[in-house]
């Protein structure tokens, strides 16, 4: 059997940076810390931080005042935002930046005079994040039967439009192309919204499935991207399959086949896709392992205040201090 890796897959940015948020703010002020729904939606990500201290709400009342508080990287309604600062507690936050440059679009276009229609899945925090930054004036799309419902009393002229970062490329066009149809001057924005880190990764599962019988997603069945990865390859006509981690796959699966590919969500870790590839090593001891071809990214997120470098090394020191 032979397995072929895509390139890029695992953590994007964004989600190294939350992950990276919640860890360091336990080091610098101690644990527990309160997270605002789960800082990514990853399984094993969540709790990996519970055992390190962090407690995850739906409601930011269940957070007691003087602790420390973490907005998720999917973003939060602009409501939650003012009722936390309104209170004594330490804040950071997680906010994916691609995420905060959409709700940043959300507020101008709205202050220009705009109605706003969101590409998106409704229920999603991002997408509960993103309208929530305004009051009225924005309305969700899924799909374009969603489109062709939309009963608006207004003219292209003051109609524009935004999208969840994570959902698949494929669908966004055609929404968007249904929405010029129907709206023909609708504001575009600047730049896609979908983020690179998406696009990548359904550019990638894509070349994945055209090269392979069967594709594995590692991601939880909460991640809209992981969703997203295997909905792409299948509609490359490849069998694919979303799982937490490799106890989750079925011997079954593997009957005649000869390729397998495997990707895995930007809210995964690599080290599932490395237990993936050894239980598959197991049971087929002349596994070939390779790489696709793809580029390489390097985008970084800066730490916000309080979360530095110098913030960490001053905690410790104060510790070794109290210790010693």
């Amino acid at each position: 059997m032979q397995v072929i890796l895509a390139q890029p897959r695992g953590f994007c940015a964004g989600v190294k940076r939350a992950i990276k948020i919640v860890s360091r703010a336990i080091e610098v002020y101690g644990a527990p810390l309160y997270v605002r729904h789960e800082i990514v939606h990853n399984r094993t990500v969540v709790e990996e931080l519970k055992a390190k201290g962090a407690i995850f709400v739906d409601d930011i009342s269940q957070v007691p005042d003087g602790a420390t508080l973490i907005f998720s990287a999917h973003g939060v309604p602009r409501s939650v935002s003012d009722e936390a600062h309104a209170r004594p507690l330490r804040i950071f936050d997680a906010t994916c930046p691609l995420v905060t440059k959409v709700h940043r679009q959300v507020v101008k276009l709205h202050n220009n005079g705009k109605k706003i229609i969101m590409i998106g899945h409704a229920g999603h925090p991002e997408v509960e994040g993103t309208m929530g930054q305004i009051d009225e004036g924005i309305y969700l799309v899924e799909s374009v039967d969603g489109v062709n419902a939309l009963e608006l009393e207004s003219t292209s002229d003051d109609l524009s439009y935004v999208t969840q970062t994570t959902i698949s490329v494929d669908d966004a066009a055609e929404v968007i192309s249904a929405l010029k149809s129907k709206f023909p001057s609708i504001t575009e924005p600047k730049k896609n919204d979908v983020c690179y880190a998406t696009q990548n990764r359904q550019d990638a599962v894509k070349r994945l499935a055209d090269a392979c019988d069967l594709v594995l997603v590692v991601g939880s069945v909460t991640s809209s991207n992981s969703n997203r990865l295997r909905e792409v390859a299948e509609r490359h006509g490849c069998t694919a399959k979303l799982i937490d981690t490799a106890a989750d796959m079925q011997e079954d699966w593997f009957e005649g086949i000869g390729t397998v590919g495997i990707t895995a969500g930007a809210s995964a870790p690599e080290f599932l896709v490395q237990q993936v590839i050894e239980r598959l090593r197991s049971a087929y001891p002349s596994l070939t392992v390779t790489t696709q071809d793809g580029d390489e990214e390097n985008v970084a997120f800066p730490m916000p205040r309080g979360l530095w470098d110098s913030d960490l090394e001053a905690a410790r020191a104060q510790k070794e201090h109290r210790h010693g």
